[in-house]
């Protein structure tokens, strides 16, 4: 048993004692993948991958075994990679929604916060789509529209943060743009509340009144209950006037050389 011990630490998993015997090369990544030796399992079925006939049947499960490898590598997109080969090439296989869905979870993984470059968010989102309208009735279902639901919050947050970039620097028409997209295209997100206010802040900065005005009717639809709503929008006021709401100052005119 020490010896075998002695032998797993150091590293017992050579590639080139195999040599054509595809078969054992198979059990013995299926084996390293088991014990979470990484490198010992990509190295194994990236090999499968390379080496396997196209008609083989250990093909198609050499490739989702080597998007698993990547996966607990931590390397996400080279995991995405090959769970996205997986699905194109065996769309009939019974493991294809589960490869769909774990490319799609992969490339999430990849979008870390809202503040980055959203690529591989709009990839995660467009590989769960795919998922739900290919693969309906996959068990996967379920999970990957709660994941949409996790995007979209996430698309709703960059979409705000972009808005109030421009708000904090008193660009109002900008900011508008970007509070009208998370209210219209995500009105179910925890930033849409936020992006009214801000939105009605803006229009009542710049004294666009009717905005302001109807954008209030619509907030105290959808959140009458809210402190904040209340408070700028009271129910009681008369129509919204074109002062500028206390902790948004009006921008300065110029001066005139």
């Amino acid at each position: 048993m020490a010896l075998v011990a002695i032998s797993a630490c150091s590293g017992g998993f050579r590639l080139e004692k195999f040599g054509s015997d595809t078969d054992a090369l198979y059990t013995a990544g299926v084996s390293e993948l088991g014990l979470k030796h990484w490198g010992n399992a990509i190295s194994a079925f990236e090999k499968l991958t390379t080496d396997l006939p196209a008609r083989d049947t250990l093909l198609p499960r050499a490739q989702f075994n080597l998007g698993k490898a990547r996966t607990g590598s931590q390397e996400h997109l080279l995991a995405a990679q090959a769970y996205t080969k997986f699905s194109d090439t065996y769309p009939e296989d019974s493991l294809a929604d589960d490869a769909l869905f774990e490319s799609a979870r992969a490339y999430q993984k990849l979008w870390r916060s809202a503040e980055l470059d959203s690529q591989y968010g709009v990839t995660s989102q467009a590989t769960f789509r795919t998922l739900v309208a290919v693969y309906p009735d996959s068990p996967q279902r379920k999970e990957a529209e709660r994941q949409l639901l996790a995007l979209d919050e996430m698309f709703a947050t960059k979409e705000y943060l972009a808005g109030y970039y421009y708000f904090r620097r008193k660009a109002y028409d900008p900011a508008v743009l970007y509070f009208k997209t998370v209210v219209n295209t995500y009105p179910t997100s925890a930033k849409a509340r936020d992006a009214y206010l801000r939105m009605i802040e803006s229009y009542r900065a710049i004294r666009y009144a009717e905005e302001a005005s109807e954008t209030c009717t619509a907030v105290r639809q959808r959140f009458a209950a809210d402190a904040e709503v209340q408070k700028l929008c009271p129910t009681t006021a008369p129509k919204d006037s074109t002062a500028a709401v206390p902790t948004v100052a009006a921008p300065a005119p110029v001066k005139k050389p």
